[in-house]
């Protein structure tokens, strides 16, 4: 323990790798603590933790991640993690990482995860037993480790922030995860977009400043790498070459679109968030949801099943291009020209892989909800149907908890019941679940007998 411990002053912010643990480990604790007890006992974490971390912790709170969570097999596996990973861009990088920071690591008895964007572990590097060390508190290939799956980690700060980040035993969200340190760096390729995650992980030792500049001397000479290729292949400005226009910083930089939930829809050009209309969000998620284009009669269907003409779509399609770039679609038939990475795509991912509890996370709430679009309802409905049954399915009692607690869930019978066959009989959770049950019952049974008086 440092010497401060005893005067119960907090950790100094911005504290580095490797220095003051002793005070980190022993504030984390107490944190836990307060975090155990809850309620207004939570007001006590800022005191506790570091600036970032504390984030990280009403994040992983507001997200509904369980501190004593278990491990799951969830996660992408054989055939399915080798294809998903042979066609990642971060393969390309697997020899630079072996030379320069998977060879020492395995010396040293660390061990070094790769991840995706997402932070989603693509491989694990490291001497058998540490590998299988790592393994037993979810540090897998396959295994998803971002902040709203697992909580507070490097991973997950990661992918969250695009910055570095180091986190140090308890002042991981997981208890399981709390006896290993991990320092992680990302990688960006040339255009900006963060394409991956390096990781050192182990015991103490990866607290030191010089771990953390390695992954991030690391991951620098990556994306260098990355940058050559770039520019061998002639998809990227180098000297001598015309560098893309300034009026489209989408297309240079990415796009993101958010439409889950009661919120206004947002979408990110370059790492920024701006609101976006309900209209031109409409638009967006449609042509993503396209590939192949929409021509302007069949946009205007999925828009409005009233006669809207095409005037008035070439109208929307203007102002939309003075928000998102002149590049970003073309015309005849309108179509993306760059990917926009949607938070509808992201949850289509984790129900594919059969992440039910990564998916249930990633729900803010129906796509576009006050939306009237026939397109936009198809989508909004097959979402809804796929995430239920996924949810009735999972046989998980944490995944039908955090439904039956959500305003779409909360007066769904089939998961009350779904929700009892898998608690104990005897536990008091069990009685309140049957009275909720019954209350769904009469409210139903009431609900019938109004119709059949109203002749419906």
């Amino acid at each position: 323990m440092v010497s401060n411990l005893a005067g119960g002053r907090s950790p100094r912010h911005g504290v580095e790798p490797g220095t003051q643990l002793g005070a980190l480990e022993a504030y984390a604790a107490q944190a836990h603590g307060y975090l155990s007890a809850g309620g207004e006992q939570l007001s006590q974490l800022a005191g506790l933790l570091r600036p970032l971390v504390l984030e990280s912790w009403l994040r992983s709170l507001r997200s509904g991640v369980d501190p004593m969570d278990v491990l799951s097999e969830r996660g992408l596996r054989g055939a399915d993690l080798q294809r998903y990973r042979d066609a990642h861009p971060m393969a390309a990088l697997m020899p630079l990482v072996d030379k320069l920071l998977v060879e020492d690591a395995a010396r040293t008895c660390l061990i070094v995860l790769i991840a995706d964007q997402f932070g989603r572990v693509l491989w694990v590097h490291g001497k058998p037993e540490q590998v299988a060390a790592a393994a037993e508190i979810g540090l897998r290939a396959g295994d998803d480790l971002s902040e709203r799956r697992v909580g507070t980690n490097a991973v997950g700060l990661v992918v969250r922030t695009g910055r570095a980040a180091w986190i140090h035993g308890p002042e991981h969200f997981l208890h399981r995860m709390h006896q290993i340190t991990g320092a992680a760096a990302p990688v960006h390729d040339p255009d900006g977009r963060l394409v991956g995650v390096l990781v050192i992980a182990g015991g103490v030792r990866v607290a030191k400043p010089e771990i953390l500049a390695l992954v991030k001397a690391t991951a620098t000479a990556a994306e260098m790498d990355l940058l050559l290729s770039a520019m061998r292949s002639g998809r990227h400005g180098g000297p001598g070459r015309d560098r893309p226009e300034p009026a489209a910083p989408a297309e240079s930089r990415g796009l993101g679109l958010d439409v889950l939930g009661l919120g206004q829809p947002q979408l990110t050009i370059a790492g920024d968030r701006v609101p976006l209309s309900q209209r031109h969000a409409e638009i967006l998620l449609l042509l993503a949801e396209h590939p192949e284009g929409l021509g302007a009669d069949h946009l205007a269907l999925l828009l409005d099943d009233t006669d809207l003409d095409n005037g008035t779509i070439r109208a929307a399609m203007s102002r939309l291009r003075s928000v998102v770039g002149p590049t970003v679609f073309g015309s005849r038939p309108y179509k993306l020209r760059v990917h926009v990475a949607t938070d509808v795509e992201a949850l289509r991912a984790a129900l594919d892989s059969g992440d039910v509890d990564s998916a249930l996370r990633l729900y803010a709430g129906p796509v576009l909800p006050r939306s009237t679009a026939p397109g936009i309802i198809d989508i909004r409905d097959e979402l809804r149907v796929r995430l239920r049954t996924a949810v009735l399915g999972s046989r998980e009692a944490s995944v039908l908890r955090r439904w039956t607690a959500g305003a779409e869930g909360r007066d769904d019978a089939a998961a009350w019941a779904a929700y009892r066959s898998v608690v104990d009989r005897d536990s008091p959770l069990y009685a309140q679940i049957e009275a909720k049950i019954r209350v769904l019952d009469r409210r139903l049974g009431a609900d019938a007998t109004r119709m059949q008086r109203s002749g419906s």
